[in-house]
C-alpha cells in the first residue's frame, strides 16, 4: 500500500487540505483533485473509483469529501480502515466539517495526517495517541522560545537606557547654553552685537558707550598735546636782550 496524498476537498473538486507522501508537482495533484467529481456519479454508494494510474479512496463528510489517492497494487482493505482513521482524526481537530471550520485547523490537520502516515504506509497508531503526539512540546522549541524571549527581554533594556541617554545628553546641553549666557551676563557682556551697546570690562579701561574705542585714552592725550592759547613762543635768553636794547636807548641811538 502506497498513499500518494491525503485530501479534504469540496464537491466541486477545491482542495481545501491537501497532504502529498510522495514527489508529485503540484499542477499533477491539483490535475488528480479536480478529476475526482467527474468520476464520482450522483447515486453510487461506492467508497473507490479506479483510472488508469491511480485509485481514489474517499468518504463524504457533510458537504465535503475526505480522499485517499493510492497506486492501484495498493490492498483496498488497508486502504479503507487508513479512511476510517483518517476520518475520525479530521471529527477530532476540527470543530465543524464545513469549508471555513477545515481552512481554520488546516494545519493542524495536516500535522495529524503526518502521525498516521509516513511515507506512504499507514503507522500503527490511535487517535488518543495522534492528538498526544501532536500536542506534546519538543525541548529544542521550548530552548527556542526561551531564548527568543531573552532576545526580546534584552532589546527592550537597551532601548530604555539609550533613552535614557539621549534624555541626559539632552539636559547637559541645555545646562551648559545656560551656564555661558550667565558667565557673559556676569562679565559684562550683552547680547546684541558689538554695535548695540557692546560694554567692555571696566577693570581694563578700555572704553565705554557704543563700539569699541580708545575714548578716554584719546582724549587724555588731546588734552596733554594740545597748545594753549595767547601764550606764543618764548626765548631762553630773554631778559638779556631786553637790556641791551634799553642801554643803546640810553646813548642817543635810534633803534
Amino acid at each position: 500500500m502506497v498513499v500518494l496524498a491525503v485530501s479534504i476537498i469540496s464537491k466541486s473538486g477545491k482542495a481545501l487540505v491537501s497532504r502529498q507522501f510522495v514527489d508529485m508537482s503540484r499542477v499533477r495533484i491539483e490535475g488528480l483533485l479536480a478529476a475526482f467529481p467527474k468520476l464520482v456519479g450522483s447515486g453510487k454508494q461506492h467508497t473507490y473509483v479506479e483510472t488508469e494510474n491511480v485509485r481514489y479512496v474517499y468518504q463524504p463528510i457533510e458537504g465535503l469529501y475526505l480522499l485517499l489517492v493510492t497506486n492501484k497494487q495498493s490492498n483496498i482493505l488497508d486502504d479503507l480502515d487508513t479512511l476510517r482513521l483518517l476520518s475520525k482524526v479530521v471529527s477530532e481537530f476540527s470543530t465543524s466539517l464545513d469549508e471555513e471550520g477545515i481552512c481554520k485547523y488546516a494545519f493542524e490537520l495536516i500535522f495529524a495526517f503526518d502521525e498516521v502516515i509516513s511515507n506512504g504506509h499507514k503507522e500503527d497508531v490511535t487517535v488518543a495517541q495522534v492528538k498526544q503526539y501532536c500536542e506534546m512540546e519538543s525541548h529544542e522549541e521550548r530552548l527556542h522560545k526561551a531564548e527568543l524571549q531573552r532576545k526580546i527581554i534584552e532589546t527592550k533594556k537597551a532601548m530604555e537606557l539609550k533613552a535614557l541617554e539621549i534624555e541626559k545628553n539632552k539636559l547637559e546641553r541645555g545646562k551648559m547654553v545656560k551656564g555661558g549666557y550667565s558667565s557673559l551676563q556676569s562679565m559684562g557682556i550683552v547680547d546684541g552685537g558689538f554695535g548695540n551697546d557692546t560694554v567692555i570690562p571696566n577693570g581694563n579701561n578700555y572704553g565705554c558707550g557704543s563700539g569699541i574705542g580708545l575714548s578716554t585714552d584719546l582724549n587724555k592725550s588731546t588734552a596733554v598735546s594740545a597748545p594753549s592759547k595767547g601764550t606764543g613762543m618764548k626765548l631762553g635768553k630773554s631778559q638779556k636782550g631786553n637790556k641791551f636794547l634799553e642801554s643803546l636807548k640810553a646813548e642817543g641811538e635810534v633803534i
